[in-house]
């Protein structure tokens, strides 16, 4: 008995369970079944041709994906709203078990055949067809998500500190300004046109290399074409992005001025070691080359601008180029000799005396004349001719035997001998009293006189080989400060219009209206974590 019971309430239970789902599953199968009977999709939603009609576009930004320079492209990931009013699906909710809205295939409606105009990759279409949303008094509503991949002119010219205009552009690709009207969305809340981009902080994903600053949205009516072209009307989505340049100055601007700061360095090096500065500044210039490659593959082919870090590597070449070529002169300079050139008076003056005291240096000449003439000898300074001289008429003057002992002559039986008549006051009236007194030494003579002249040319020519090598250390010092000067003046000035070139305060010269300033995203972001961990607790 209990058994039966069981059978027979099973069965009751199925019986009403078959005859309820078919009630549910009716209602909106018979609302679409009225809906769309002669309802035809290729017909525009108006009583009459002339109408338009009147569709709103609203762009949502869910995630900057990149801008490659090199190729000029944006890659976005968006959500398009389009909103329009169809007259032929309109009911009333009250017969149809209250159903509001509905949702329908895409392929089932009448679609305004909004484009991507500025797509690079061929794509117009979105990436995934959603369904569309009806509402009981006509009002249609789609969202399909999409991967745009447009065109962005990039502009160069203060590469890495610039900003960039990129624009996306939509339009009815089959139908004229005289049968779709295209708008911007309106705000739901108070009606006002939303002429921006939209944003959401907690679902937007920053992107790593570009910061948004404007977002706006303006639809713009081309004068060349006539209402009756597609490309009369157009609604225009701008992105205006600055480039966040903390990467490009790590990694390629702080390296390159570090390398290109010691080709300065080098000239501290000795003014004869040219081959070691030139191998140092050559080494710094095919640094700055591969620099150069870096930046040749990350900005685009294009002559109408150069970018500033360019110009950077540029200047910074030039100015290791002008070092190599000046340490090449110095070492020209610096291994002169009198028998290939001869030293003026005036050059001596200016790089030995006039230059240090303009560097705040000791004078590298004496203070009155660089040469003086003694007994018809010319003595010059740094020249040990003269003290050689000085100490041999001192010895010669005074024998170390009468030094200690006055009265030795006399005692080997040389008093007031040839010596007594001898004239010691100079070497050269020394020399002519010995060779009168004693003709036998008169070789001894001469001999002496032929090596002191040796010694005193070499002597003349040691003095005026190293007058040169100061010269060239002089210039080494002049051209070091000169190379430091431009080396910073030039970076900081090159730089600096990259650190003042901001982005406006508005996105057009015409308009004064901001669009809302979104949170920050590391606070929208920090707000979630600290929503979930309170949950999770």
């Amino acid at each position: 008995m209990a058994a039966q019971s069981f059978w027979t309430f099973l069965g009751v239970v199925t019986i009403l369970g078959t005859l309820m789902v078919p009630v549910e599953c009716n209602e909106e199968v018979k609302l679409i079944s009225d809906l769309f009977k002669g309802y035809n999709k290729n017909i525009r939603p108006v009583n009459h041709p002339e109408e338009k009609v009147e569709v709103q576009i609203k762009l949502t930004l869910t995630n900057l994906i990149s801008l490659n320079e090199k190729e000029e492209t944006l890659t976005t990931n968006v959500w398009i709203e389009i909103q329009w009013s169809d007259y032929r699906l309109v009911w009333n909710s009250s017969e149809y078990f209250g159903i509001e809205v509905i949702r329908v295939p895409y392929n089932t409606v009448w679609l305004p055949d909004i484009v991507l105009e500025n797509n690079i990759d061929g794509k117009f279409d979105v990436a995934y067809y959603a369904n569309v949303l009806i509402d009981s008094s006509g009002w249609m509503y789609w969202l399909p998500p999409a991967i745009y991949r447009s065109t962005c002119a990039i502009e160069i010219t203060y590469f890495p500190f610039d900003y960039q205009n990129c624009t996306l552009v939509f339009r009815s690709h089959t139908y004229s300004a005289n049968e779709v009207d295209l708008i911007l969305a309106l705000n739901p809340g108070n009606g006002e046109t939303i002429e921006w981009v939209d944003i959401d902080p907690e679902a937007f994903t920053e992107n790593g290399e570009w910061a948004i600053v404007h977002r706006p949205a303006r639809k713009l009516i081309n004068p060349r074409y006539s209402p009756d072209d597609v490309e009369y009307q157009e609604i225009f989505f701008n992105l205006i992005i600055q480039r966040k340049p903390l990467f490009y100055i790590i990694n390629i601007i702080l390296p390159c001025a570090l390398i290109s700061s010691l080709v300065v360095l080098a000239y501290f090096l000795p003014a004869q070691a040219g081959g070691q500065k030139l191998t140092l500044s050559i080494s710094v210039l095919l640094a700055q080359t591969v620099f150069l490659f870096l930046i040749a593959q990350k900005v685009p082919e294009t002559s109408l601008s150069v970018p500033l870090i360019g110009k950077y590597l540029i200047f910074v070449m030039c100015v290791t180029t002008l070092i190599a070529t000046n340490q090449i002169v110095v070492l020209n300079i610096s291994l002169r000799s009198p028998t290939t050139h001869t030293m003026s008076q005036t050059i001596k003056n200016v790089f030995l005396d006039i230059i240090p005291r303009l560097l705040h240096m000791a004078p590298l000449v004496d203070e009155g004349k660089g040469e003086a003439e003694v007994n018809g000898v010319r003595e010059r300074r740094r020249s040990s001719f003269g003290l050689m001289q000085r100490a041999e008429e001192y010895v010669l003057k005074q024998p170390r035997s009468e030094m200690m002992f006055d009265k030795q002559r006399e005692k080997h039986g040389l008093a007031r001998s040839i010596v007594d008549g001898i004239d010691i006051s100079s070497t050269a009236n020394l020399y002519k009293s010995l060779a009168k007194a004693a003709p036998e030494i008169k070789e001894c003579v001469e001999a002496c006189n032929f090596i002191a002249e040796g010694t005193r040319q070499q002597n003349d020519i040691g003095s005026e080989m190293e007058s040169w090598v100061l010269i060239g250390k002089m210039i080494d010092k002049v051209c070091f400060w000169l190379a430091l000067v431009l080396f910073t003046f030039g970076t900081v000035a090159i730089f600096l219009k990259g650190v003042f070139n901001r982005v406006p305060e508005f996105p057009f010269p015409d308009q004064s209206k901001r669009c809302p300033q979104l949170k920050s995203l590391q606070q929208s972001q920090n707000l979630i974590k600290s929503h979930c961990t309170s949950c999770c607790l």
